[in-house]
């Protein structure tokens, strides 16, 4: 399974852990909620529908008759299945949503990831965190070395857009920064004090006081150029 394919599952899982839906209302949810998946079409998400049915993570259900009539113009007959998340695919997307490996905190996984933080364990978001912000460290070690070696033989131009992507990761650092700090002071969405353990965190759908950063978080990837 490639790493597109993979984040394309784990959304729709996080999507449809919440209720089910209409193909056409994952869509608009993925190109509306999930910056990563603005562009895509049916064409990608029916067949990962139908490997999670296959996989026996989603049931396909008839939608009712108001369903269909708003659902209709923009889908067509597909509109008429419903995806309903199974108990096995529930315990599926809760195996994933554990997991803090590096691709938890790639560019495009990451924002997947974060978007369902609000699901999440505490001590997995930060792990995220962590491994992000080390992994945005690297890469702006490195772009700092290369910019250093080709300094002199950039116009104009070329360097402003090698600062602009440092500019992109260092301000991405800042914002992991405070993440990292309102989840260790364990403060909530309105920065006060939350008592409770993280299992009790992760099922009212705190997501630890998170600052709102200037744009979807793991967008920002123009300082790849300098690498």
């Amino acid at each position: 399974m490639s790493r597109r394919s993979g984040i394309l599952e784990f959304a729709v899982l996080g999507l449809l852990r919440e209720s089910p839906m209409h193909g056409y209302e994952l869509r608009k949810r993925l190109n509306t909620s999930l910056g990563v998946f603005r562009a895509f079409s049916y064409g990608t998400l029916y067949p990962c529908l139908k490997t999670l049915v296959t996989n026996g993570w989603l049931i396909e259900e008839p939608g009712s008759t108001h369903e269909d009539a708003l659902a209709a113009p923009l889908a067509g007959r597909r509109a008429k299945i419903v995806y309903r998340l199974t108990a096995e695919g529930k315990e599926h997307f809760e195996e994933l949503l554990s997991q803090t490996g590096p691709d938890a905190y790639e560019d495009e996984h990451f924002a997947a990831r974060f978007a369902f933080f609000g699901q999440t364990s505490r001590d997995v978001r930060m792990r995220v965190l962590e491994g992000r912000r080390s992994r945005l460290e690297e890469r702006l070690e490195k772009m700092r070395a290369s910019l250093a070696r080709t300094r002199e033989r950039l116009d104009d131009y070329t360097l402003e857009l090698q600062r602009h992507g440092m500019e992109s990761v260092e301000r991405e650092v800042r914002w992991l920064n405070e993440l990292i700090e309102s989840e260790r002071a364990g403060r909530d969405l309105k920065g006060s004090a939350s008592g409770g353990s993280a299992q009790q965190d992760t099922t009212s759908g705190s997501t630890g006081g998170l600052p709102r950063p200037g744009g979807t978080p793991g967008t920002d990837t123009p300082g790849d150029t300098a690498t």
